[in-house]
């Protein structure tokens, strides 16, 4: 039965200006839910509000379909009803420096904390100074290095005066002191103490000799009386210190007291302050000696002021609800934090105020957005992630400590208690293998929220459609376009869908048509934005990119690419493949022809001998091979080898919408029918013969007709698609009013028998009751030229055994 064309009207939706009964976008509401999310909302509201742990969120689909924004404005209508979370501030461990300790406060106070413990040690910067630059406590040190002084020169003036009434005399030499024997209150030479008598001599030397052990217990006493001086002159210090910083403790204790962490780190405070009192008091002195720049530098740089100050690590004074946060490059350091070094004299120093936060910090008690592609791609990030929620708590670790790459001693802060809700956004391959490839991604990231790329075509999508272009055109700051125009972009969303009966949602390429329509209005100077404005920036778009596709088209007129639009040829045929660069698909013909001989039944897919065809363009050849055995070689085998091969191919060639093209030049070849060449097919095939839908059809048919145009429309050429196509018809305008003037056509197939008919102009035949085919048909040439082949390879094993028996 013969197959008429499709009428133009079938080649593409139009959608009627009047048909959303408005007179432009101004008319419009805003639309407030994304328009076809509905799956992916319920997910998303159940993931945040799941208090549950491992209940975090991955958005899957399409880059560019609004995730990202759809994601952020519910998160902030939920956060809008969360309380602010903590200020988190480290603070010194005085028990362990390496180990900062991680106070939490109520927001706002983490800043006011901060700023009184720099003021705090401001005021004991002056208050001690002051205090040891008292009268008192001059006067009571004063006192106490005199009872040392009077002490101990007492204890010589005893010696000394013993020794006097000896005759013997108490020197103070370089070395030391001596003893040595007087005379009429001079000291005996030792030439001169030869001539005293031995008696005399003898009491002398014993005398001496007592003494020096006198002398040698005072001695041994004074380190004892040095320590007691010392712990005296510490107390005198420590009550001195304790009295100029006490009140300030106990007033900073008063304002935090509802705060227990907070009031036992004041006391550490105070405690380490009276502890190096005397290193604390030096460095007062020494920033007080210089300019009021220079104390400012000294007093912040100095070890013993900077580990009393606060390093406010998270400040959520500004912030008035849950926050929500969007890291655009969730490295390691930038998700867990890092701690940062400075270098002086040649060595990389730090503390605790160069400790940074990451965004697991910052969205702690929130919600935080990562692109999930960039956090499995950066070093670490992925596992640092994992890490923290297992564990819930993020911890600051250098990269390289991490991984094992050095040993250098540096930080360890506390870590801290995480609670946030962690939203992945990717494409639907990423989740794939996540959940494939690693265990423990399905118990972190339980909601899957899944967003579609197109929606239904209706009467009330069309219009909810139209809202959402109102509304992105308001968001945008655009021109009103008129009905017309609206009307354009909702055919221009259904050609994006690939499919009349279906809108696209893809955002982003909705957002830059609707711009650059306002930018060619603006250029004509127009107050709105027309329909011929929406179709000018649809093919400018393409112009911009078809340059690859451009040339290929030319080297196809010149016949450097050989494609016949005329004409007839056995086993040739024009299939249709779909190219992809960059952000354009174009169609490209492509000249397939079949060869057969006398063979075994093999059919030789030369693009898959030489590894330049794809898994589904070889299983749809292999389909072919099944095909012609059940139709034609049920009672005999199949005695042919074919070959078939698209000609001028240099790339790889995958999927199966060739399949019915290659069967079609196959059936040709081996009825020795030609097939008009002013045909191209697309279509894969079943075992059954049954062409099959395939995807880029609108590229296709636009791909064979550029070239036929350029050749010169005879209105007999045309291209032959799946009739489960017919539905995904978005064709341009150009091609349609070919149709509609008869000069190119685009039939619907549903059989392998339809098409060769077609495409031969002899009819397909199906068997009589006998079994038959009809003869002259094409299935008739087809089953006679198998059988011929039969017969020959039958005759020809005989042959062969036959002579080699004799």
């Amino acid at each position: 039965m013969p197959i008429d064309a499709l009428s133009s009207e079938m080649l593409c939706w139009r959608c009627a200006a009047g048909e959303l009964l408005v007179a432009s976008s101004d008319d419009l509401e805003d639309l407030g839910d994304a328009i076809g999310q509905e799956r992916a909302i319920a997910a998303i509201r159940f993931g945040i509000e799941m208090p549950r742990a491992g209940y975090n969120i991955f958005a899957l689909g399409p880059e560019g379909i609004g995730k990202h924004t759809l994601l952020r404005r519910l998160m902030e209508a939920r956060a809008k009803d969360q309380a602010r979370p903590f200020d988190w501030c480290h603070v010194s461990n005085f028990e362990d420096p390496r180990a900062p300790r991680l106070l939490q406060l109520n927001a706002g106070r983490g800043a006011a904390f901060r700023d009184d413990m720099a003021h705090f040690v401001e005021e004991v910067r002056h208050a001690l100074r002051s205090a040891f630059e008292s009268d008192d406590y001059r006067t009571r040190r004063q006192v106490l290095e005199e009872e040392f002084k009077e002490t101990q020169d007492k204890a010589l003036e005893d010696i000394a005066e013993d020794a006097k009434a000896r005759g013997i005399a108490l020197m103070r030499t370089p070395v030391g002191f001596a003893f040595a024997p007087i005379a009429d209150g001079k000291v005996i030479k030792p030439e001169d103490f030869q001539h005293i008598p031995e008696d005399e001599r003898k009491r002398i030397e014993t005398d001496i000799e007592g003494l020096q052990k006198r002398l040698q217990q005072v001695l041994e006493e004074t380190p004892r009386r040095v320590k007691a001086l010392r712990d005296k002159l510490r107390e005198l210090s420590d009550q001195v210190a304790t009295f100029a910083v006490g009140h300030l403790v106990e007033d900073l204790r008063g304002r935090y007291a509802d705060l227990p962490e907070v009031v036992r780190f004041l006391n550490a405070v105070q405690h380490d302050v009276v502890r190096n009192v005397a290193a604390v008091a030096g460095a007062s002195e020494q920033a007080a000696a210089e300019d009021a720049s220079a104390a400012a530098e000294s007093q912040d740089g100095h070890p013993l002021f900077r580990r009393y100050r606060v390093n406010l690590l998270v400040d959520n004074s500004e912030t008035e609800h849950a926050p929500v946060i969007y890291e655009d490059d969730p490295s390691y350091d930038r998700l867990r934090g890092r701690i940062e070094h400075r270098a002086e004299m040649g060595a990389l120093l730090t503390d605790l105020h160069m400790i940074r936060p990451g965004a697991l910090h910052r969205a702690n008690g929130g919600y935080l957005i990562l692109d999930a592609r960039k956090v499995v791609t950066r070093p670490m990030a992925w596992e640092g992630l994992k890490q923290a929620l297992l564990s819930h708590e993020v911890r600051i670790e250098p990269l390289a400590q991490t991984m094992g790459l050095i040993s250098t001693v540096s930080l360890e802060p506390e870590a801290a208690p995480l609670d946030v809700k962690v939203v992945l956004v990717g494409e639907r391959e990423i989740y794939y293998l996540l959940a494939q490839l690693d265990p423990e991604f399905e118990r972190l990231f339980k909601v899957a929220a899944d967003f579609d790329e197109r929606i239904e075509r209706s009467g009330k999508n069309n219009l909810l459609y139209a809202r959402l272009v109102a509304t992105m055109i308001r968001h945008e700051k655009l021109r009103p376009f008129d009905a017309g125009a609206l009307a354009k972009v909702l055919e221009h969303g259904a050609r994006q869908a690939g499919d009349a009966e279906r809108l696209s949602t893809h955002m982003e390429s909705l957002s830059d048509l609707l711009c650059e329509a306002d930018h060619l209005a603006a250029q004509e100077g127009r107050s709105r934005v027309t329909a011929a404005d929406v179709l000018a920036a649809g093919d400018s778009r393409i112009y911009r990119l078809d340059r690859v596709r451009e040339r290929i088209q030319e080297e196809m007129r010149r016949g450097t690419i050989a494609i016949d639009t005329e004409g007839e040829r056995p086993g040739q045929i024009n299939g249709l493949s779909v190219m992809q660069i960059g952000g354009l698909a174009f169609g490209k013909p492509s000249r397939i022809t079949a060869r057969i001989r006398l063979g075994r039944g093999e059919l030789v897919d030369i693009e898959r001998e030489v590894e330049l065809g794809g898994p589904l363009h070889s299983k749809g050849v292999m389909i072919l091979a099944g095909f012609l055995a059940a139709r034609y070689a049920t009672d005999r085998p199949l005695s042919l080898s074919a070959s078939l091969v698209f000609e001028q191919s240099y790339g790889g060639v995958d999927g199966d919408s060739a399949s019915s093209a290659e069967l079609y030049a196959l059936l040709s070849a081996i009825a020795e029918l030609p097939i008009k060449q002013n045909y191209a097919v697309t279509g894969s095939v079943s075992q059954h013969g049954e062409v099959q839908a395939i995807g880029g059809v609108n590229e296709k048919i636009e791909g064979f007709f550029d070239l036929c145009a350029a050749r010169g429309l005879t209105g007999s050429q045309g291209v032959l698609i799946p009739r489960s196509n017919v539905k995904h018809l978005m064709l341009h305008t150009r091609v349609v009013d070919a149709a509609a003037a008869g000069e190119f056509r685009v039939f619907p197939i549903d059989t392998i028998d339809q098409g060769i008919e077609l495409l031969t102009g002899v009819p397909a035949g199906e068997r009589d009751a006998e079994g038959n085919f009809p003869e002259g048909t094409v299935n008739h040439r087809v089953e006679a030229r198998l059988r011929v082949l039969a017969d020959r390879r039958r005759a020809f094993g005989t042959h062969g055994a036959g002579e080699a028996a004799t």
